[in-house]
């Protein structure tokens, strides 16, 4: 059967498609908020420091392990390091179920905002608007939330049905060069704005005096999450990676632009910010109130063009959101073809529709369902979609991404893995020395840190 198996139809395409699942809310949502919260320069530099020490050791060993087997999460794990370690793959499918099932709901939010700015574009935007009100209206509108986000996976669905290839790549080589050209418009626009000069300053200019350990931790932990590891996505992408084709040279290229485009989306919302004198300290202290709140209103008020830039930039995190859903979705697909030999329509659509139910169930948890929105199985998060992200960030993903390291490093041999990362071709800058290190010592360390934090200092990565 492994001759049948579908594969990129080039590196390109492969490249595009996992650089969009990388590139997700995270960027455009949370890496913005972290970095806001933990005063720019020297975070961002921890953060850097992560990303090459920690992301991008995990993020080629789970590729290797995809390319090797050429099987889904569950599979891929068997193979490699034995019949028992089959349920660290189940546990990543499980994982990318669960994330999927809340993100498809901010997922949704994306769609009606850029409705809506297109709309005050060509009407105008209202006079004393309550932006927080709109927000509020909008989380407790269940018949709203379940529509939006039934649409967007109905989207994903879509794309999922028609595979590898006819589906994923198109869509990736569609939105990818799509994304890319609406943020270098907004990144344009927003240096000629008056608070480029402040928001530069904030990003690069490190103040290590306002660092703290809590930070240092953030950085980590995003460093992590924002690659989409731990719950089995580039295994599974990496299943469908010709053998003749570099994972490193993929691996650098995939962690390089998913930074630089977290960095640039810093650049333009921060850019809007400091334009107004005292706008930073009025900002809204979630991510949720910087992206839906704050912004919608900046935008139209204080920013040049922003009659065009505010749709732009909405269709921006939709485009975003949509290459990260679909790979949360093939994650769980993969599942069902490899090992219950299922055909793809058949998974895709069973996969969809089980995870919808828990979409809806997450939308209905903002106000629209008393017991939905009271729903406390973790202490301090009040309602089942802030339960499963909490689930997903502090548990799911820490706890896959550390057994997976671990499985690579220690009980892969040597061979296969060096056969894998270095017989295709490797760049110069590329040591195989250097990622076994780390993969054995530095990432799991890391990785377990997270855990640490988690259940002895209550931290919360969600």
């Amino acid at each position: 059967m492994k001759d049948l198996r579908e594969n990129w139809s080039s590196n390109l395409g492969f490249v595009l498609a996992a650089t969009g699942s990388a590139i997700g809310l995270g960027n455009l949502w949370k890496f913005p908020f972290i970095t806001w919260k933990n005063d720019g320069g020297a975070f961002v530099l921890i953060y850097l420091v992560c990303i090459i020490a920690v992301g991008l050791p995990i993020m080629m060993a789970e590729l290797l392990v995809g390319r090797k087997t050429q099987k889904s999460a569950v599979g891929a794990m068997r193979e490699t390091m034995g019949p028992s370690w089959g349920w660290v793959g189940t546990w990543g499918v499980m994982a990318g179920f669960v994330i999927l099932s809340y993100y498809a709901v901010v997922a949704g939010w994306s769609i009606f905002y850029l409705f809506q700015t297109l709309q005050w574009s060509v009407s105008g935007f209202p006079t004393q608007a309550n932006m927080g009100g709109l927000f509020a209206g909008l989380a407790a509108n269940g018949t709203m939330q379940t529509a939006l986000s039934g649409a967007f996976m109905f989207l994903t669905v879509g794309v999922v049905y028609f595979g590898v290839a006819s589906g994923i790549e198109k869509t990736a080589r569609l939105c990818l060069p799509a994304l890319f050209v609406i943020l270098l418009l907004l990144l344009f626009s927003s240096l000629t704005m008056e608070g480029s000069g402040e928001a530069l300053a904030f990003l690069f200019r490190p103040n290590f005096s306002e660092l703290d350990s809590a930070a240092v931790l953030e950085a980590l932990g995003h460093s992590f999450f924002t690659l989409s590891l731990g719950m089995g996505t580039m295994i599974v992408y990496g299943s469908y990676v010709a053998r003749n084709r570099s994972i490193v040279n993929a691996a650098g290229s995939i962690v390089v632009l998913d930074t630089v485009i977290a960095i640039i989306a810093s650049i333009i919302m921060f850019s809007v910010i400091f334009i107004v004198p005292g706008m930073p300290e009025q900002v809204d202290g979630s991510a949720v109130g910087m992206l839906f709140i704050s912004l919608p209103q900046l935008f139209y008020e204080v920013v040049p063009f922003g009659v065009v830039l505010a749709p732009a930039f909405y269709l921006l995190v939709a485009l975003a959101a949509l290459t990260s859903t679909i790979s949360l979705l093939e994650v769980v697909v993969s599942y069902f073809i490899d090992q219950r030999k299922m055909e793809r329509s058949r998974a895709t659509l069973l996969s969809g529709a089980c995870i919808y139910v828990f979409t809806f169930l997450s939308g209905m948890s903002f106000g629209a369902s008393t017991w939905l929105s009271s729903f406390e199985l973790f202490e301090g998060k009040a309602g089942f979609f802030a339960t499963l992200d909490h689930f997903a960030s502090n548990w799911a993903l820490p706890l896959g991404g550390l057994l997976i390291t671990l499985g690579v490093g220690w009980f892969m041999s040597t061979k296969d893995t060096e056969a894998e990362l270095v017989a295709t071709g490797s760049p110069r800058w590329f040591s195989y020395k250097a990622w076994l290190f780390s993969v054995r010592f530095i990432a799991p360390a890391a990785v377990a840190a997270i855990l640490i934090a988690v259940i002895f200092l209550g931290k919360d990565f969600s």
